[in-house]
Order: C-alpha cells, then sequence, then structure tokens
C-alpha cells in the first residue's frame, strides 16, 4: 500500500497525513503548512480557521502542486459570510498519485490502478472583539488505494490574537482531531493530530513581515536519524550516540521550529523566504547539504487576480513547485451605491 511519507515530518505521522502538505504557494514559501498573519488571505484559513473573516465574501482560491514523480495534489477554496451565522470557507483538497502498478507476490505485474485521498472542508470563523478571534473546520476524508478505502472524520479549533496597533498576531491550533469512521483493513489508524502555534509581527515602517511558526508541540522529542546521516565511530564501527546537553537541547527544540519573512517592495509584489530547521535535519545528506530546508516564493496581483508561486527544497531532487490563484468574484461585477 502507498504510503504519503514524504511530508518528512517526524511529528507527523498516521494515516491521511496529505492533510499536513502545505496548501497555497504563499504558505510554501514561507516554510510551513500554516501561517498567523491576519491579512484576509482566503488560504490562510485551511490550516488556521480562526483567521477566517467577513473580507473573505465571495473570494475564491485555487492551488496546485506538482509533486514527486506522477503525484499531484491541491485544493479549490471559497467563502461566504453570513450576518448572523458568521464566516464560512468550504474547501475541496485532493490528492492524485497517478497509475500505480499492480504487483502479485511474486513481483509479476497484473496491471495498473489509481490511488487518491480526498478532503471536504467546511470552516468557521468570528470575531470575539476587536482583538480576539475564533475558527473551526469541520473535515470529512476519503482515501482510496486500489481494493482498499478508508473515510474518517476530523476537526480542527484555533483562536488568534491581533493587535492592529502593533501590527502583531499570535494564534493556537489543534489540527485533525478525529478518528477513521472505516479502515482500510479493520485496524484503526491515528489521524496526524498536531498542536502549533505562531507569531507573525509587521515593522512600522518597512513593508516587512516576520513569521515564527512553533510546529508539533503535542511531542517533545522529533528526532528522526536517518541511516546516510548516522555517525560511526571509526575504529569499532558502532553508531556514536548524542551525549546531550545544551546543544542536543538546542537541537530538539529547534526542530520545532519555522522561520519566515514576507517583503512587499511594491504594491502589487510579495517576496517570500522560509527556512524549515526539522525539514533540513531530516532530509539533508550532510556531503551535499545544498539549500534543503529552504523555501521561496513571490506574489504578484494581475488586474483583479493574485498569482502565488513558490518552490520548497526537501531534498537535493526534486524541489516541488506551489501554484496558487486567488480573486474576489465581486470585483468583477459594478456595484452601485
Amino acid at each position: 500500500m502507498i504510503s504519503f511519507q514524504s511530508v518528512a515530518q517526524s511529528g507527523s505521522n498516521g494515516t491521511y497525513s496529505f492533510l499536513t502538505l502545505p496548501n497555497s504557494a504563499r504558505v510554501a514559501g514561507m516554510g510551513s503548512n500554516f501561517l498567523t498573519i491576519k491579512d484576509n488571505d482566503i488560504n490562510l484559513a485551511l490550516n488556521n480557521p480562526s483567521l477566517i473573516t467577513a473580507e473573505m465574501h465571495n473570494n475564491l482560491g485555487f492551488s496546485f502542486v506538482d509533486y514527486y514523480a506522477d503525484i499531484k495534489y491541491g485544493y479549490a477554496t471559497y467563502g461566504r459570510s453570513f450576518n448572523k451565522l458568521g464566516n464560512f470557507v468550504g474547501t475541496m483538497q485532493f490528492v492524485d498519485y497517478g497509475d500505480q502498478i499492480y504487483a502479485d507476490e511474486t513481483g509479476q505485474q497484473q496491471g495498473t490502478f489509481n490511488a487518491g485521498e480526498y478532503a471536504m472542508n467546511i470552516g468557521w470563523g468570528r470575531a470575539l472583539d476587536s482583538n480576539f478571534y475564533i475558527g473551526a473546520n469541520l473535515k470529512g476524508i476519503f482515501s482510496n488505494y486500489e481494493s482498499y478505502s478508508s473515510f474518517g472524520l476530523a476537526i480542527d479549533v484555533a483562536a488568534t490574537y491581533y493587535n492592529p496597533k502593533n501590527r502583531f498576531s499570535a494564534s493556537l491550533i489543534l489540527s485533525n482531531i478525529g478518528r477513521q469512521l472505516k479502515t482500510y483493513n479493520g485496524y484503526n489508524e491515528p489521524l496526524p493530530f498536531e498542536i502549533k502555534a505562531g507569531l507573525a509581527k509587521s515593522m512600522e515602517h518597512i513593508p516587512l513581515t516576520f513569521s515564527v511558526l512553533f510546529t508539533n508541540l503535542q511531542k517533545w522529542d522529533l528526532t528522526y536519524t536517518s541511516s546516510l546521516n548516522q555517525e560511526t565511530d571509526p575504529t569499532t564501527g558502532e553508531i556514536v550516540e548524542k551525549d546531550g546537553g545544551i546543544a542536543d537541547f538546542g537541537d530538539k527544540l529547534m526542530r520545532h521550529v519555522v522561520i519566515g519573512a514576507e517583503l512587499r517592495p511594491f504594491k502589487v509584489i510579495r517576496l517570500r523566504v522560509g527556512y524549515n530547521y526539522l525539514r533540513r535535519k531530516e532530509m539533508v545528506i550532510k556531503t551535499r547539504p545544498s539549500t534543503v530546508g529552504w523555501s521561496w516564493g513571490v506574489g504578484v496581483k494581475v488586474y483583479k487576480f493574485e498569482i502565488a508561486y513558490s518552490r520548497s527544497a526537501y531534498h537535493l531532487h526534486p524541489s516541488f513547485n506551489y501554484f496558487t490563484l486567488t480573486t474576489n468574484l465581486d470585483s468583477f461585477f459594478n456595484t452601485v451605491d
């Protein structure tokens, strides 16, 4: 059975791990799978529903990612606000694993089959007052591998503090609380539950925003040592174990941290960069470190559309390309006061 473990995050184990993938070019370009920046970007709502606002009404977004081999994934999202009920965002996610080879236990090929995973999300958010915001997602998840299929339900809950005077925001998010309702083979697997938090600060006199994210807070030690990067004693050939101490503590701490920045040199252009320490530690080859763990991106406003592109280096090869298109449907219609 196929496993979507290319997410490469120790704390993101479990079934339906596609739920932890970056959903938009902006998010991916700043290094993680969520952001806490409060600027009415509908593409941030999927992984932080407390950012859902009335300004997302009639906003529409699409993303597409050319992933490993023939694997492709993406999503579509739409926002709608109701005076008494609050603000809603509906999202459809998909992963297409392409045609896979079907073989028997002896390795003889018997043909091909298709595999895919899907999630339908309904997000809701509202303001408690001028500084505090809450939100939640309800997810219906379906997965199909050849003759194996599974269905599950999950929720996300989130809260955000935003101070417009200081241009500062902070969020706390609990993601993928749920379970499988129909299993692949009778064994109930855990969902990729995660506790995460983040801070964002925009400068006063420079069009620059910094982001610091804290991932997988439900688990302290995210260390995973690949056999490619293990140190061995040249005399005995045995694996050298770390002694711990301050350096080891710092390493474990930094595996939770993702740092990003977004610069707006012109009104219609945004430049982004991110660094994911955990991704680099898990995926780098010491003899050829390259830019593993780094990501970058650009956003451009053209006519009534916002077009975003980013590229993330997970390994020497490949780096992934993310494309996002966003617009507001109201902008296509003239309004008369």
